[in-house]
């Protein structure tokens, strides 16, 4: 997942949701919290560190009873490479939940995806790729699902 949307500044480190970031990831969380697809007993949500979002993780956790857990890996400019490599010594029992930044989170989803971390999808804010692999490396995961937060919303609803 991408955080919501962030207003501008620096440090980039410590942006904060807008007040539309906020809504994007109430939208989400309360979408994912629906699902009885989802194995939310057993997820794990892990956040980069900075501040939008690890906001964006709490919005997320607070409807799914989860808790947060930081994960340093995962901030904007991290490659995309050291996820992959970090995801292989998980336990594969567990599904999990990343909440990230671009340009990471798109070269993440390419590269599990296609094999290439330039052929990832173009991620709005507050957007969630939903993945599926036997093995967490590059080119064996499958694209299940894209969701949007705009196309959550009942007023976009047809």
């Amino acid at each position: 997942m991408r955080h919501g949307e962030a207003a501008s500044g620096r440090p980039d480190a410590e942006r904060e949701l807008t007040p539309c970031g906020e809504e994007e990831a109430r939208c989400m969380g309360r979408w994912l919290a629906t699902r009885d697809d989802l194995d939310l007993q057993r997820l794990r949500l892990l956040a980069s560190p900075f501040v939008r979002a690890q906001q964006t993780a709490e919005w997320i956790a607070e409807p799914l009873g989860l808790t947060v857990e930081p994960l340093s890996i995962i901030t904007p400019d991290d490659p995309s490479e050291a996820v992959v490599e970090w995801l292989l010594g998980e336990p594969d029992d567990r599904p999990l939940m990343l909440v990230s930044h671009m340009p990471l989170i798109a070269a993440l989803v390419g590269l599990l995806v296609e094999g290439r971390g330039d052929r990832g999808p173009g991620f709005p804010t507050g957007a969630v790729a939903e993945l599926d692999a036997e093995v967490w490396a590059a080119g064996c995961a499958r694209l299940r699902g894209f969701t949007t937060p705009a196309e959550l919303r009942s007023d976009r609803r047809p």
